[in-house]
Parts: C-alpha cells; sequence; structure tokens
C-alpha cells in the first residue's frame, strides 16, 4: 500500500514519496471493532445524541427545497417565452443542486431509518425530480465511502477525463493524456459537462445488471426527461429552449460539482491491498471546509467531510457540533486533521491536479 501525506496545515497539498501509514491496525480494528479508536470516537459521538434523526430538521429542508423548487416551476410559465428565462434556469440550477444534496442525505438513511421508504423518496427525488438515476449514484457513492481516493476501488477517483495521480498520468491514454496535461485549467469548464454527464450516466446504468429496478428507474427518468423537454419547447421558441437547458445544466453540473470538488481531491491516495484502520482511512483522505450557515447551506454539509465519513447516517444538521467532538479526538489520538477556507480549498485539488499532470507535459526523446 502506498499514501501520499499531506502537511497538517492549511497550506496547499504536496504529492510526497509513497511511505506506510503511521498506524495500520488489525482487521478488528479496521471494522471499527470494540476497543479500535473509531469504537471510542463513536461512543463519544452517540453518548452527545449525535446520531438521533432530526425529522423536524428535514421537514423543514424538504418543504423550502419544494418551495423553490415550485416557485421556479411558476417563474418558468409565467416569463413565458423570455430571454428572462435564463435568469430562472440560474436559479434552478441551484434549487436541482439542493435537490440533489438532500437525495444524497436520504441515499445515506439520514431521513428515514429504513431502506425502503429511503429507496422510494429517493427515486422520486432523484429519478422524477431531477433526472439522475437513485440506484447508480447510490451504488457509485458506496463503493467511495467504503474506499475513499484508493486509486484501484475508489471510482471517483478512477482515471476518466482527469487523472489524480502521477502514475496515472504515465498511464493515461486518449482524452484523459490531452486533457491531463492542462486538467487544473480544464477543471472547472468541464464541470459545465458534469450535469448532462449525470443524466447520460444515469441511462446507460440502465443497461447494467447491476442496477436494481431498472424499469423502475427507467420509467422515472424517462418521465422526468419528456415533462423537462416538453416544458422547455412547448413554452419557449427552440432557440431561447435550447440556451436554457445549456444554461440550467452547465450551471448545475457546475454548482454540484463545487460541492464535491473540495472533499477529497488533492488529499492523500492510496493503492495497494492494504489499508489503514477505519477511522484513519476516512480522515486522512477527507478535507473540511471552514464557514458559516451559509457555507453549510450551500455545500450541503458536505463541508463537514470528516464527519460525514466517519458518521454517513448522521444528519447534516449535527454534523457542526460533531466537528468539534471528532476534531478533539483526532488531537488526541495524534491523526492529523485537515481543515481549510473554501478557496483554499479549491487552491488545493487545482495544485494538485497539476502537478500530477507533469508527467503529461513533459516532452517524450
Amino acid at each position: 500500500m502506498t499514501i501520499h501525506t499531506i502537511p497538517t496545515d492549511t497550506r496547499p497539498v504536496t504529492e510526497a514519496a509513497p511511505v506506510r501509514p503511521r498506524t495500520v491496525e488489525s482487521g478488528a480494528a479496521r471494522t471499527g471493532g470494540a476497543g479500535s479508536d473509531f469504537a471510542r470516537l463513536a461512543q463519544r459521538v452517540n453518548g452527545a445524541g449525535l446520531l438521533r434523526r432530526r425529522p423536524g430538521y428535514y421537514t423543514l429542508r424538504f418543504g423550502l427545497v419544494t418551495a423553490l423548487l415550485a416557485a421556479g416551476g411558476v417563474a418558468f410559465f409565467m416569463v413565458g417565452d423570455s430571454w428572462w428565462q435564463l435568469a430562472v434556469a440560474a436559479f434552478l440550477a441551484v434549487v436541482f443542486g439542493q435537490i440533489a444534496l438532500a437525495t444524497h442525505d436520504i441515499a445515506h438513511r439520514q431521513v428515514f431509518r429504513r431502506r425502503r421508504p429511503s429507496d422510494i423518496v429517493g427515486r422520486l427525488v432523484g429519478n422524477l425530480g431531477i433526472g439522475m438515476s437513485y440506484g447508480w449514484w447510490m451504488n457509485k457513492h458506496t463503493r467511495h465511502h467504503a474506499n475513499p481516493n484508493h486509486e484501484e476501488l475508489d471510482p471517483d477517483v478512477a482515471p476518466d477525463l482527469l487523472v489524480w495521480s502521477s502514475e496515472q498520468a504515465r498511464n493515461a491514454r486518449g482524452v484523459a493524456r490531452f486533457l491531463g496535461r492542462r486538467q487544473a485549467y480544464l477543471f472547472f469548464p468541464l464541470l459545465t459537462l458534469e450535469g448532462f454527464n449525470l443524466h447520460v450516466s444515469s441511462v446507460r446504468a440502465l443497461r447494467s445488471p447491476s442496477t436494481k429496478n431498472r424499469v423502475l428507474e427507467g420509467t422515472l427518468l424517462f418521465t422526468h426527461i419528456a415533462v423537462y423537454l416538453a416544458a422547455l419547447f412547448l413554452v419557449l421558441s427552440p432557440g431561447k429552449a435550447v440556451a436554457f437547458l445549456f444554461l440550467h445544466q452547465a450551471l448545475f453540473g457546475v454548482y454540484l460539482g463545487s460541492t464535491f470538488a473540495p472533499n477529497h481531491k488533492g488529499m492523500p491516495t492510496l493503492t495497494g491491498d492494504e489499508r489503514p484502520d477505519f477511522l484513519r482511512r476516512q480522515v486522512l483522505t477527507s478535507r473540511n471546509v471552514r464557514g458559516g450557515p451559509l457555507t453549510d447551506i450551500m455545500l450541503g454539509g458536505l463541508n463537514y467531510q470528516i464527519e460525514h465519513h466517519l458518521f454517513p447516517s448522521m444528519p447534516t444538521a449535527h454534523l457542526r457540533r460533531a466537528q468539534v467532538v471528532v476534531r478533539g479526538y483526532c488531537a488526541e489520538i495524534g491523526v492529523p486533521y485537515h481543515e481549510t477556507g473554501l478557496i483554499q480549498s479549491y487552491r488545493e485539488a487545482l495544485t494538485h491536479m497539476h502537478r500530477v499532470g507533469a508527467p503529461l507535459r513533459q516532452r517524450r526523446p
């Protein structure tokens, strides 16, 4: 196993030479067994009541998001065939992002304790509401949580259009090789395509046997697409409809991608069969983002990425309080806890992306 370490302060991440992790505990510790560092932390968190459900919070949150979506729909039909619809598109891009973040909480069973209601509401909100497959995303995201930033096991750092380590860069071919040379500069422009990518990936997942309830997933997805396109081309002229579609999906992709980018990009990556224990695997590969209530709302609580990865089912409303417990505990046991501002988090991620792309910028003899 190799793990690339980072400094414990808030300076940009540097890719160090591969070293073995300071502690690789027994199998019991890796799974959070009794007596492990994570088990002791979990006792403190549970004792503080931070794993309790928050039905009032989620009722209010989903009520507000639904009201905003309804307001966007009313505005769309009231404005009619006008270029002012681009403002409506921008507004709905943010609303779609908030719906996606709320669906993320559903998938982690922060809202409902049982799987069945989580799946029902998740598919209604995700597939039908914003046209993104709940089943596909949940499968992908579960693998990410189990092995964050593991180059062979985490789909979020698998080499595709971009590369996330120097080794991936050296092995890159095709489009990844072309984009990887300047990927730090292209990252945010490429996010304008992320909304379209999510929809395309959702439809493609319907062909995969690993996708459960494919008929239901597909029915809800295509219903969303049909209603969405029908509304655009019935209310707007073709030119305005296309402009609305591209602006809405582009801004949705940028917003959603910007909420996930600070979480792990530029943090240590893992390779090989061995892994640190559960607590270190989650803490060392995650980055928190400082901020106030506005940051919490806009990032959907993902700015407390360390706490979220340690306790995925913890309601978002409890993450700020949990941070105090987790940060203090990490200091006690000597585990680096990385936290920085929002702009600095992007700087660290982009600096890392530029650095790992260096092999692609070198001229071959």
